[in-house]
């Protein structure tokens, strides 16, 4: 599995206070996000950065809704993918997909430790949200750096 290195001291050190078998999935999921955005020329280039306490992912363009990825102990079997709950993206993930995944009200998709999510739906899901602005508020994109 490729890696994308880590630009942030504080998100390479949340990653590392996982546990390995979480940080594992966590890991898959951070370079999912980062290839669909790769593939998503709209997504633009993302900033890695902690929201929350949590490992999240922003477009520097403007053109998405935050993507974030945890943990947390109290539930210490599942892991998430969090998404802006003022946004119907999960709503619309729940409506496309609602055999692919486990939903924890309009905020995440909820996985389980050891077991693949669907790729394709998920990925659908990650170029959504990373996108969301261009489609609901086509105005607020950020145009191209030029260099």
């Amino acid at each position: 599995m490729r890696t994308t290195p880590f630009r942030s001291a504080e998100v390479k050190a949340k990653f590392d206070a996982y546990p390995a078998d979480v940080r594992a999935e966590l890991l898959a999921l951070r370079e999912l996000v980062f290839s669909v955005a790769a593939a998503t020329p709209q997504a633009g280039d993302l900033e890695e950065t902690l929201k929350w306490g949590e490992p999240a992912y922003v477009t520097k363009n403007g053109a998405g809704s935050t993507v974030r990825i945890d943990w947390k102990p109290k539930s210490p079997t599942e892991y998430a993918m969090y998404f802006n709950c003022r946004t119907t993206l999960v709503e619309t993930f729940r409506s496309l997909f609602p055999d692919d995944f486990r939903f924890s009200g309009n905020r995440a998709l909820v996985f389980t430790i050891g077991s693949r999510p669907a790729q394709d739906a998920l990925r659908f899901c990650i170029a959504t949200s990373l996108t969301y602005h261009v489609r609901e508020r086509p105005g607020r994109i950020k145009p191209a750096a030029r260099g």
